[in-house]
């Protein structure tokens, strides 16, 4: 179930969301938060890779549905938290961030994120590539204020270009998986 006001763009396949996270250095042991986790694609799939997922989705209905998906999945290892991530305590131990989160709020929860007094290890979001090409330190494209805050901590880089076909529905932009590493 999508909310139009969330801009919300689910991932479809489960097979993608693997490959994603094989793009990342999500180990086994990661306790891993994920924004915005929609109907548990990404999430079953983070449930398998690491030792315990935070998957945050501040829609009620939504919600419901990724507890129901995941129970029929048996993903044990993976909390589900009912709340807005802004408003959302990041944890106190080491932890990375993996995540398809509403474009809107692209922004403000990188801020969130580099801002914080744990930052995360790392984190990668799908991000619309215009946004995540002003985070990365390159002679080629504008970096950002924000840019300039998140490479003082963290090495940057687009990791693979998506589809629009990738997503239920399919974005009117350009998509990518960005990757930020503590330095």
């Amino acid at each position: 179930m999508r909310n139009h006001l969330l801009s919300q763009h689910f991932l479809k396949n489960p097979r993608l969301a693997l490959i994603l996270i094989g793009h990342s250095n999500l180990k086994k042991r990661d306790l891993v938060v994920e924004i915005g986790a929609g109907s548990g694609v990404i999430t079953t799939a983070l449930s398998r890779r690491v030792r315990k997922v935070i998957a945050i989705e501040p829609d009620f209905d939504t919600a419901k549905k990724l507890r129901e998906n995941l129970k029929k999945r048996g993903c044990e290892n993976v909390e589900v938290v009912e709340m807005d991530f802004m408003d959302f305590e990041l944890p106190s131990e080491p932890y990375k961030v993996f995540s398809n989160p509403p474009f809107h709020l692209s922004s403000a929860i990188v801020h969130k994120l580099i801002e914080a007094d744990n930052p995360p290890e790392a984190f990668y979001l799908i991000l619309q590539k215009q946004f995540a090409l002003k985070l990365l330190n390159t002679d080629r494209h504008y970096t950002s204020q924000l840019g300039l805050q998140v490479i003082q901590k963290y090495q940057t880089k687009i990791r693979l270009p998506l589809k629009p076909t990738d997503f239920t529905p399919p974005p009117a932009v350009p998509t990518v998986l960005f990757e930020a590493k503590k330095i």
